[in-house]
């Protein structure tokens, strides 16, 4: 990676000349976003500060790296950290010559920004409980590590229509998506023989689509060819004139799914024959035992893991931003249990993974007063505005006017489920694929623009069933938090969870609803 290396730093050297060009306005918000995108930094709104993503390979968090995201919030004063709904990490408010400084530090700890955002293939996503999970098949992790490993080598050759992105699941709860991205591998097994089962071209956004299942058993060990394949079918058919129908999903919508699986079948030959991509990993099918000693009770912060005795805390702070000072209480306790694993989820949180009882109930302790305890605490956000240049709606704002007003009228969270909220409708709260799901946008109600999101309900993710949310109608902003505070009431009279009263009282459900669509 040192010759890699070097072609970075010259690219930062590039970027940090851009940015001020771009903060002189001497070049186009377009202009600066085509050099500054594939290298995970992007314009704040105003056009003076600046956020950069970091490409934590699947959510692995090793302490160099905890300890280097510490450090850059003390030297530039950071007060919050996000963490993505693609296992990624991402800082706000930074000036250009601070962008680019905390890359080049970064570098040197090999923490990588570049394909962070633009048309690259992005951070391969895994489930963040793979390896150990109850009633998983096989752990994913090295193979999602290779095949971010040879997305890097490759980082500043490829020429895509649009982003690429890769998940791997090693169950059939599908924590990582891979039905609704535009490659996804979910771990199985037949007979003791484990293979992947593969989809492809989905995606969430405008449009959104499922994938389309591969029919056929994908060897472990052969998957970066399966990759390529795809690589080369989105460089061969991809739109690149049209970028709002430039992603892999709108290319069998074109030729047909018939015709498009065949095309596929092509590439997959020709990269075959052309190259030597095969891997070797071994793989060991994952056992759970039929009877654990665990005393700890699991909850939404605690999940027993198949390895007997040991816990996983998951840890959402609200919105997924956890404050500078929460964030070094962590990586304290990191430092401190050397046998506890980080990996960051797509749902806005961080797993601490592998401790045991001791070292559990004292990180939940330490984290108490920040980290979210029911699913309605646990929604999901995207940054939104003011932060975000292309958001139409303060999202986190949302999350939090929610939260205040079932807390203010003591409405019960008990069975309230979390809601995922975008800003607009590019789906980075993923709010197609959650039980509640809303969508930022204007609308004129009354001859008076109003903030609006539109709600969508019964998304959901798994490979047995994955659905995309079913639009309703749309709501204003300000009656959101009343809407979701009469739902848990009427939960609470029900005496059912959220699921089953869509589906035994749907025509309450979609009366309640009714009642606040403008």
């Amino acid at each position: 990676m040192n010759r890699q290396n070097e072609v970075l730093k010259l690219e930062i050297d590039n970027l940090r000349e851009a940015g001020h060009k771009f903060i002189k306005k001497e070049i186009s918000v377009g202009d600066f976003k085509g050099i500054s995108g594939g290298m995970g930094v992007y314009a704040q709104r105003g056009g003076q500060d600046f956020m950069i993503r970091f490409r934590t390979n699947s959510g692995l968090m090793s302490l160099d790296h905890l300890e280097l995201i510490k450090n850059f919030t003390e030297k530039y004063e950071i007060e919050d950290i996000h963490f993505t709904t693609r296992q990624a990490i991402q800082l706000h408010h930074l000036k250009i010559d601070d962008i680019c400084d905390v890359m080049e530090t970064a570098l040197e700890h090999g923490l990588y920004t570049r394909g962070g955002g633009g048309n690259y293939p992005r951070n391969v996503a895994i489930s963040p409980m793979s390896g150990v999970e109850k009633e998983e098949i096989f752990d994913v992790t090295e193979f999602a590590l290779k095949i971010s490993e040879y997305f890097m080598s490759r980082i500043t050759e490829y020429k895509l229509p649009r982003k690429l992105k890769v998940s791997m699941s090693s169950s059939d709860k599908d924590a990582a998506g891979a039905t609704i991205n535009d490659v996804g591998f979910i771990a199985a097994e037949e007979n003791g023989e484990p293979y992947f089962r593969m989809y492809l071209a989905g995606g969430l956004g405008n449009n959104p689509g499922i994938s389309i299942p591969y029919d056929k058993k994908v060897d472990p060990k052969e998957i970066l060819y399966y990759i390529e394949a795809m690589v080369d079918l989105f460089v061969a058919e991809g739109d690149y004139t049209n970028r709002a129908k430039a992603r892999t999903r709108y290319i069998p919508r074109r030729m047909g799914t018939v015709e498009f699986l065949k095309t596929y079948e092509k590439h997959l030959e020709k990269v075959k024959l052309k190259k030597n991509l095969g891997l070797d990993i071994e793989v060991i099918l994952s056992e759970t035992k039929k009877e654990y000693s665990h005393n700890l009770k699991e909850n939404l912060s605690v999940v027993h893991q198949r390895q007997d005795g040991l816990y996983t805390v998951i840890i959402h702070p609200l919105n997924g931003q956890i404050s500078s000072a929460d964030f070094k209480k962590v990586v304290k306790f990191m430092k401190e249990n050397r046998n506890a694993e980080a990996r960051l989820s797509m749902t806005e949180s961080i797993y601490i993974r592998n401790i045991n009882e001791e070292q559990t109930k004292v990180l939940l302790e330490i984290t108490d007063k920040f980290r979210q305890k029911t699913k309605i605490q646990q929604s999901m956000s995207c940054v939104g505005i003011p932060t975000c240049q292309i958001g139409i709606e303060q999202s986190q704002t949302l999350v939090k006017n929610i939260l205040e007003y079932i807390q203010k009228n003591n409405i019960s969270e008990e069975k309230l489920p979390s809601v995922y909220v975008s800003g607009c409708q590019n789906s980075c709260g993923r709010h197609q694929v959650g039980d509640i799901g809303f969508a930022g946008g204007k609308k004129r109600v009354e001859d008076k623009i109003e903030d609006v999101f539109d709600i969508y309900t019964g998304g959901m993710v798994s490979r047995e069933k994955t659905v995309l949310g079913t639009k309703l109608g749309t709501m204003l902003m300000s009656q959101i938090p009343e809407f979701i505070g009469e739902l848990g009431i009427e939960l609470e009279k029900s005496h059912m969870d959220y699921k089953k009263y869509i589906t035994e009282e749907k025509e309450n459900f979609e009366e309640l609803v009714k009642k606040y669509l403008v």
